[in-house]
């Protein structure tokens, strides 16, 4: 009863959607919050994302009080169907201009389009098999494991997109190959050992070093990105001077 809501919002899993199954609502609410309407700053989302939690329920509650749903917690059909409009309406009136020539026809067009580009809109994410392969990937890539399968298979896609394509894996083994000529004499020091020999030798670990820390960095910004890219994507109100609503 969700699916044109939750196709207009591009969730994941339009027709495959169990507000029955616990887990999935829940990382189905975090999502929401997160991706579409935001009434929360991002420091504020920490109990609503904590889904084990055994307060969980309380919290969403007092979710529910704070975006003013008419509904309570226990009315989980109707809480979804009032959240879904809520997120619809902010949701154009972030991209007016984007949907205000839209007809009837335009969006299913559109939706026809997505369904025949998008291979992974027929899947069954409630298969074993498909949990099972899944999961296989996940442990062959060392991906953390998630609720959500679905978040799983597209930490696998980005992860294969970003690190194990051709175009990745020559990028990465021709940076390893090149390399600079380093003018050891230009870089300073700071201290002198009293023999140039063991001062070079001094200059190549800090140079070796310094190369370390950047590629540290390097792998905690994609990493960052990645998570980003899985979690959330919050906008910024310039007015305001604040992330989220």
């Amino acid at each position: 009863m969700f699916r044109r809501k939750l196709a207009a919002l591009d969730y994941h899993n339009p027709v495959g959607f169990d507000c029955k199954d616990e887990s999935e609502f829940r990382n189905f609410i975090v999502w929401l919050e997160d991706q579409k309407i935001r009434h929360y700053k991002i420091e504020e989302r920490g109990n609503l994302r904590n889904i084990h939690s055994s307060d969980w329920p309380n919290h969403f509650q007092k979710y529910l009080q704070d975006v003013n749903c008419p509904f309570e917690a226990p009315d989980r059909q109707e809480t979804i169907d009032w959240l879904l409009g809520l997120a619809v309406r902010l949701e154009y009136g972030d991209n007016a201009e984007k949907y205000k020539n839209c007809t009837a026809d335009n969006a299913n067009n559109a939706d026809n389009t997505a369904r025949s580009t998008e291979p992974l809109i027929n899947l069954d994410v409630n298969n074993p098999d498909f949990k099972a392969g899944v999961m296989a990937l996940a442990n062959l890539l060392h991906i953390q494991r998630h609720d959500d399968y679905q978040v799983m298979l597209k930490a696998v896609r980005i992860l294969v997109q970003e690190r194990l394509t051709q175009e990745a894996v020559t990028k990465a083994n021709r940076s390893k190959e090149e390399g600079l000529p380093v003018a050891l004499d230009k870089h300073i020091l700071g201290f002198d050992t009293g023999d140039a020999t063991l001062n070079d030798a001094a200059r190549i670990l800090r140079l070796l070093h310094v190369e370390e820390l950047r590629d540290l960095q390097t792998k905690i910004n994609e990493a960052i990105v990645a998570v980003q890219a899985i979690i959330a994507d919050p906008k910024t109100d310039h007015r305001l001077g604040k992330v989220g609503r």
